[in-house]
């Protein structure tokens, strides 16, 4: 695929490297300027620049966030795949609306050089009553912005103002994926990491294209380890890259995920995955929710639920999860705290949630 990297289209307007370098000095040291929009501007002279890397920051949903170095090479070659995957074309109009902080943000920029197309970027904690008006070919949210967006009364129609929607960061509940399954757009859930230059695979959410399991984009694949964890076989690295979670494959290319192997509770010599335990338990809690653990001299760890904001009378509640789940597999405490620990993109921190609970 040929591809361009001597300017972008920025909200329409044709920006040079040269451009772009005289802007960000401009803007770094005016204190006005949002932080979402330095950060493009740094982003773009660190793209546009000779060296070969770029220095992008882990999310820190599995331990503390951390520097890498990704390769600008890698980067181009996953553009290209989800630009031909979704077939995207030349002016197309690609929205920004996350931070250029972190992956997913910078992937949104280059899939948009790379493609010669019109980036539109706006600030990441938008209404986006904008899309009332404007119609866009590619966008990407996280779960918490497509949450806002379908609490609005016209919410959907602004969703399906996106013609191919990428939904990812974290997970999403099961009655968020009801909601966008009726969408007349493509509304997509993605699987990657930092380490892969965003998304390997894509799960579908809407249409007659909706699917249980996550599809690898092209010259992926995948299999599982030892211990059934993913492994990742991706044609820009030379050795297999592992992962923490717990998938099911249904082919080399196509996989479900089950859990993480690092947030697996062993009580009583009985593994539990508590992603698992909280899907059956979404249709009773409203609030954003937890299966964690305490330390027991017994069983090794007890099961505990969290709940987040203050706390209520839990008996009806604790008569429901009986009717839900398993003796063994019922909480033993419920917690709450007013504010869960989470990344940027929303994810919980179980590691961080369970110290704070254990310290109660």
């Amino acid at each position: 695929m040929k591809h361009t990297t001597s300017h972008i289209i920025l909200n329409g307007k044709q920006f040079s490297p040269e451009k772009i370098q005289n802007r960000t000095a401009e803007i770094t040291v005016n204190p006005t300027v949002p932080d979402w929009e330095k950060e493009l501007y740094l982003f773009l002279n660190e793209w546009f620049s000779d060296t070969e890397f770029v220095l992008v920051q882990t999310s820190g949903s599995t331990g503390e966030p951390k520097p890498i170095e990704l390769p600008k090479s890698v980067m181009l070659k996953s553009a290209e795949r989800t630009i031909e995957y979704f077939g995207l074309q030349k002016n197309n109009r690609l929205l920004l609306s996350l931070p250029c902080r972190y992956i997913a943000g910078k992937m949104m920029v280059v899939r948009a050089i790379v493609g010669q197309m019109n980036l539109i970027a706006v600030d990441p904690a938008t209404d986006f009553d904008f899309l009332e008006q404007e119609n866009f070919d590619f966008g990407a949210m996280v779960p918490n912005q497509v949450f806002k967006l379908l609490g609005q009364p016209s919410g959907i129609e602004k969703l399906q103002n996106i013609r191919n929607l990428l939904i990812g960061g974290s997970g999403i509940s099961l009655a968020m994926e009801a909601q966008v399954s009726s969408l007349s757009s493509r509304v997509v859930i993605t699987y990657g990491m930092t380490e892969t230059a965003s998304h390997i695979a894509i799960r579908e959410l809407s249409g007659n294209r909706e699917s249980d399991f996550y599809q690898c984009l092209p010259g992926i694949s995948v299999s599982l380890s030892e211990n059934d964890c993913l492994q990742i076989h991706h044609p820009e690295f030379d050795e297999v890259l592992q992962t923490n979670d717990l998938a099911e494959l249904q082919s080399d290319t196509s996989f479900r995920i089950l859990g993480r192997s690092d947030s697996v509770i062993i009580s009583g010599g009985i593994k539990y995955s508590p992603e698992a335990l909280e899907k059956k338990l979404e249709t009773v809690i409203n609030e954003r929710f937890n299966i964690s653990s305490v330390p027991d001299e017994k069983l090794g760890e007890k099961l505990a639920l969290v709940i987040e904001g203050k706390p209520t009378e839990t008996t009806i509640l604790e008569q429901k999860i009986d009717v839900l789940l398993t003796t063994f597999e019922r909480p033993k405490f419920i917690y709450f705290l007013e504010h869960f620990p989470t990344t940027v993109s929303g994810k919980i921190k179980r590691k961080e949630l369970k110290q704070l609970i254990q310290k109660s």
